[in-house]
């Protein structure tokens, strides 16, 4: 039971952020799911990439409900959603293939990095200047690839990548998010799919499960998130957020910190 409260808490967090700051969740999600799965004993080999695999999946639920309010708030380029996801789609199936055959060891240094950049990212406020327009069909494809590979990689939705390049394409803060946000449901199909894919075969994983989607953990996170995504989502545009990313950017460090301590010798 005690389990079932920390997943519930978690995803609370989880979706509240990721409605906030259009992140996805899964910076947060996979540190805290690496450390409650290695504490359950599961299999070392495979706690990495059920961490990838869960987080993943969970995304499903918190993207669809920020996007819904960030698209009630019409903060939403739908032309941006509809010309990246066929790339999104391509390069996160490429990403989870990738993630699942190289090591755990590996794997969990690259996030930690990954989240010293995010971290860094938001503490310093760092924001590409409005410099070009959006670009083509074939631009926005190479970039879908890319940043489907990069999410599926780190088990995100994408805001990190996604929302500078809007930015950079002269897009506002505000459409800036609210289209990373509903960008995050590709992602998290595609990527959702790759972790289920190459898991299917491995007999050793804990059940229930789909391939790397260890179904409890989704279950009492998403059940948390979905409430919390939404609320996350409507202070984005309610609220100042200078002083909370900041806060956001000190945790995210703390646990790029454990997880390092964790996988490195």
């Amino acid at each position: 039971m005690e389990w079932y409260v920390a997943y519930l808490t978690l995803g609370a967090i989880a979706g509240y952020l990721a409605g906030l700051f259009g992140v996805g969740g899964g910076l947060v999600l996979v540190p805290i799911l690496l450390l409650l799965f290695d504490a359950q004993q599961f299999p070392a080999e495979h706690v990495m990439h059920l961490a990838l695999g869960t987080s993943m999946a969970n995304i499903l639920f918190t993207s669809l409900a920020s996007m819904r309010k960030h698209h009630q708030h019409g903060a939403v380029n739908w032309r941006v959603v509809r010309d990246i996801t066929p790339g999104i789609l391509l390069g996160t199936g490429i990403g989870a293939v990738f993630a699942t055959s190289i090591s755990p060891h590996f794997l969990g240094i690259f996030f930690a990095l990954f989240v010293y950049f995010a971290a860094a990212q938001i503490l310093f406020d760092a924001r590409p200047h409005a410099s070009r327009q959006l670009p083509g069909m074939a631009g926005m494809t190479i970039t879908g690839i890319l940043t489907g590979w990069l999410s599926s990689m780190v088990s995100i939705g994408g805001g990190t990548i996604i929302t500078p390049f809007l930015l950079w394409c002269n897009v506002s803060l505000r459409n800036a998010i609210g289209t990373s946000a509903a960008i995050g449901f590709p992602i998290a199909v595609g990527g959702t799919l790759g972790y289920i894919v190459t898991g299917m075969s491995l007999p050793a994983l804990p059940a229930p499960n789909l391939g790397f989607v260890y179904l409890p953990a989704l279950l009492w996170v998403a059940l948390a998130s979905v409430i919390t995504a939404p609320l996350g989502a409507k202070a984005t545009h309610h609220m100042k957020t200078r002083v909370l990313r900041k806060l956001f950017a000190i945790l995210l460090i703390a646990l790029a910190t454990k997880m390092l301590w964790k996988v490195l010798p």
